[in-house]
């Protein structure tokens, strides 16, 4: 590994991903979502792939175009109600599906690019989160194949000098994948990045979470060039980056406007 670590090209950073493979992908919604990077992996061909990422896009954006032509056989997320063809998928049993809380899966990612094999939370302590029986995978009748198994718990009092009371915590593992797929605004040839708003929600701990981090980036500047103060993930997580520019589409996954008549003043428009 060079200290520039540009490629020409999407295609290229992501040739060596094999079928089989795992993939941390960043996003927040349609938020920040390495598209030249997934349409790149969709065109390379790989299939059979366990993916790990907040959303699974919409039917034909994100990584809804991976899940769409049968490339995906394993999601982790937390959110997946915007994707029909992720819910018929799902019910008829052409896809796995684990079901994280959303902080708790931040938290997983970014314990796994940290060293951290697990760690203790209240988030899903009383439900099937900790206690099993999340369904995973169904037959094509409907029946539950394959539930969620039941997690570790431990009492702990976290903050006695204040009074608190001690609570039972759920132990979660942490999650380290094969690849990483991350967009950002801009980046650097030693692979330090800056991420823009909701595109910075979850693309981070996803890049860290990867054995080998491709960042797709609008502006590639030289090393040297970003504020040290302004950078969100150091190069030291990231292995490839390719430019992607800023003339890319950025499609709103819901737009909702108000009429303009609620904005008069004075019985004109503002």
């Amino acid at each position: 590994m060079t200290l520039d670590k540009t490629v020409a090209t999407p295609a290229q950073a992501v040739a060596d991903i094999p079928d089989g493979a795992s993939l941390a992908v960043g996003g927040f919604g349609l938020s920040g979502n390495p598209m030249q990077l997934i349409k790149a992996l969709l065109d390379h061909g790989a299939k059979d792939l366990s993916v790990v990422s907040n959303n699974c896009g919409v039917d034909d954006w994100g990584l809804g175009i991976l899940l769409k032509a049968g490339r995906i056989a394993k999601m982790t997320s937390s959110y997946v109600g915007e994707n029909k063809e992720f819910a018929r998928q799902y019910l008829e049993g052409e896809l796995e599906v684990e079901l994280v809380p959303q902080g708790t899966l931040a938290e997983k990612l970014r314990a796994g690019g940290s060293g951290i094999a697990a760690f203790f939370t209240r988030t899903g302590v009383g439900t099937q989160v900790a206690d099993g029986g999340l369904p995973m995978r169904y037959d094509a009748d409907g029946n539950v194949l394959k539930a969620s198994s039941p997690k570790p718990l431990h009492p702990f009092t976290p903050g006695p000098a204040a009074g608190l009371e001690e609570q039972q915590y759920v132990l979660e593992e942490a999650l380290v994948t094969d690849f990483a797929l991350v967009h950002a605004l801009r980046g650097d040839r030693h692979g330090n990045l800056v991420f823009n708003k909701a595109a910075r929600q979850f693309s981070p701990p996803a890049a860290m979470a990867g054995r080998v981090c491709i960042a797709q980036v609008e502006e590639l500047v030289e090393p040297g060039e970003l504020d040290p103060d302004t950078v969100h993930l150091p190069g030291v997580y990231v292995h490839r980056v390719v430019e992607v520019g800023s003339q890319i589409d950025k499609p709103i996954e819901k737009r909702t406007v108000r009429p303009a008549t609620e904005h008069t003043s004075g019985g004109a428009e503002s």
